[in-house]
């Protein structure tokens, strides 16, 4: 499944996503975006995936926003609410992703770009990344309240007003001590493998509900309802099958996401 601005491939349990517009700094158009939805579909539905990771082709951006190009068709309000609600609803399919997700990011990742940053689990960026929403001085739209909630949930409202208002760029340093990523690296890519390797050798179900709790939490505050998680985990071949190795000393197994006493799955 991979388009010519969309490359996916799979190898050694690891799905990834090459935004593949180098040209134009990877900026999304809407097959990108609709790519970008199967992908998630496809890394719900293939046992063998463990992980996700996005990245952008070229070296000068992630993703440098939605394609401008497109606005020029808009000519009313209402081309911009149903823009904002179709962006939403892949950054809300991209958060729901049921196994860990992960964004290498080398360049420009700003606009739309960042909401994507924002909606996966772990960021490795170069030094030469930066970050920002600066339609404030470019464009003069806005965004929509789910991608303000993603932008307050990853960088603090003070930073998140901050960056909409002066539409400066922020630097891999400051993003790195704002604790949006995990790692700052010369070489991003390796420094994603060796965390999507750590992330293969983990217990599938114990992510997924991690992930999963979070996002209910987000969601419903602290009354969020998780006993079907829970159940779920405790009650897994996984988890027994761990419990035995751990007290006879060896190593855990771990079958995947999905293989539960009951059949059922995320």
């Amino acid at each position: 499944m991979s388009t010519s601005e969309v490359e996916i491939s799979a190898e050694n349990h690891v799905l990834t996503v090459t935004f593949n517009r180098p040209d134009q700094r990877n900026a999304m158009t809407w097959a990108m975006y609709e790519a970008l939805e199967q992908a998630c579909d496809r890394a719900d539905s293939d046992s063998a995936i463990r992980v996700m990771v996005l990245r952008g082709a070229g070296g000068r951006a992630f993703v440098a926003g939605t394609d401008i190009s497109q606005f020029t068709q808009f000519s009313t309000g209402q081309d911009g609410v149903d823009y904002e609600r179709r962006v939403s609803a892949v950054l809300n399919r991209l958060q729901a992703v049921t196994i860990p997700t992960v964004a290498s990011i080398d360049g420009y990742c700003v606009g739309g770009g960042l909401g994507i940053a924002c909606a996966v689990d772990l960021r490795v960026a170069t030094p030469r990344a930066k970050f920002g929403v600066p339609i404030a001085r470019t464009l003069g739209n806005c965004v929509s309240t789910a991608a303000l909630d993603l932008l307050v949930r990853n960088f603090g409202h003070s930073r998140t007003i901050a960056l909409l208002l002066t539409a400066e760029l922020m630097s891999a340093e400051e993003a790195h001590s704002a604790g949006f990523l995990v790692a700052v690296a010369d070489d991003a890519e390796r420094a994603t493998e060796s965390i999507t390797e750590r992330i293969v050798a983990h217990a599938p179900l114990s992510m997924w509900a991690s992930k999963e709790g979070l996002r209910r939490l987000h969601r419903s505050g602290r009354d969020a309802d998780v006993t079907d998680i829970v159940s779920r985990v405790y009650g897994s071949a996984d988890f027994r099958n761990a419990v035995e190795a751990f007290v006879a000393k060896r190593a855990p197994s771990w079958n995947g996401h999905g293989d539960w006493t009951t059949g059922e799955g995320p």
